[in-house]
């Protein structure tokens, strides 16, 4: 059966069962393709997201790609670190980080690298959603009724930044008392009665936000399509009942966040990758509320082009796609 006679020797049926292997090793390799996914440090939610699609890909592939997850000390590093990676490299980053550093500005300006021009997008994650989470039975309330309160907006992240700027543009920054303490302690110093308001960026529902509402009545601040258009980023609605007694939906705003990766990914994966996140998108929702926030039409949040393997998803599924992800 080998080619070896009727009766093979046992050099030669070492000989076969060692080509055997090779062939079955081969096939292996073909089947089981390793992806390296960066996102955040352990602990964040955005680290967790990763675990849950890390496993919806390996159910969704019958185990045929894996994704092994690598902390981040942030999204800076993560676009960095093209410059040096190879192979199967997927990351997470705001799409104005990749703006910055296809044009060499910002963070890369003094480290630029022609292998950022290689970044292409895969598909959106679940969006860094503002929150203004006020001490009150209304459920719902206007920016302006922040005037006279004291809030807790945090030092150094995205949405104390954030909080600033809106504070700043809307006219309430010498309207409002600002707490001077971390974001962390603002659940439990709403809950004391130590301040009436506190800001927290994440995606939602959002555990902090969960457990005030929980423990007391909040509302959430709703912005109006002027004002978001004011700040100039992305408009984002977190649905009614998202948080225990806000039963209306509430406009906010949001820094949208996209999973790239480089033209060193085959086509193929890509395709895969970004196939199975959009199939299995329903189910990681029915488990983790937050992935039940990511829409179609998100695919147009992404900086510079789609990797051609995800565009041929999309382009199959019938999304429609802005002109320059092509």
């Amino acid at each position: 059966m080998f080619g070896f006679g009727i009766f093979p020797s046992a050099r030669q049926w070492t000989l076969a069962a060692a080509a055997l292997a090779v062939g079955l090793g081969s096939t292996s390799a073909v089947a089981d393709t390793r992806v390296t996914y960066k996102s955040a440090s352990a602990g964040t939610a955005y680290y967790q997201m990763g675990v849950e699609l890390s496993e919806a890909v390996r159910r969704g592939t019958n185990g045929q790609i894996q994704l092994t997850l690598e902390e981040s000390q942030g999204s800076v590093q993560n676009v960095m670190e093209v410059m040096a990676r190879q192979g199967n490299y997927v990351f997470t980053t705001p799409p104005s980080l990749i703006t910055q550093a296809l044009a060499g500005e910002g963070p890369f300006a003094q480290r630029q690298s022609p292998r950022f021009q290689d970044i292409r997008g895969l598909f959106p994650i679940p969006a860094i959603t503002m929150h203004f989470v006020v001490a009150s039975d209304q459920g719902v309330m206007s920016l302006e009724e922040l005037a006279g309160k004291h809030i807790l907006i945090g030092r150094g992240t995205f949405g104390a930044r954030e909080a600033q700027r809106y504070l700043e543009l809307f006219g309430l920054i010498d309207q409002v008392r600002v707490a001077d303490a971390q974001i962390g302690s603002g659940p439990d110093a709403l809950k004391n009665g130590q301040i009436d308001a506190f800001v927290t960026a994440s995606s939602f529902p959002t555990p902090n936000v969960i457990e005030t509402a929980a423990s007391r009545p909040v509302a959430l601040v709703s912005l109006t399509d002027e004002q978001v258009a004011m700040t100039g980023a992305a408009r984002q609605v977190i649905p009614a009942g998202t948080y225990a007694g806000v039963n209306q939906d509430v406009v906010t705003t949001s820094l949208p966040v996209i999973a790239y990766t480089t033209t060193q990914m085959d086509d193929e994966t890509a395709y895969r990758l970004t196939r199975t996140f959009w199939e299995r998108r329903d189910q990681m929702a029915q488990e983790t509320p937050w992935w039940g926030g990511i829409t179609p039409d998100m695919v147009n949040n992404i900086a510079g082009q789609l990797h051609p393997g995800a565009l041929r998803y999309y382009e199959e599924a019938g999304f429609e796609l802005s002109d320059h992800l092509r």
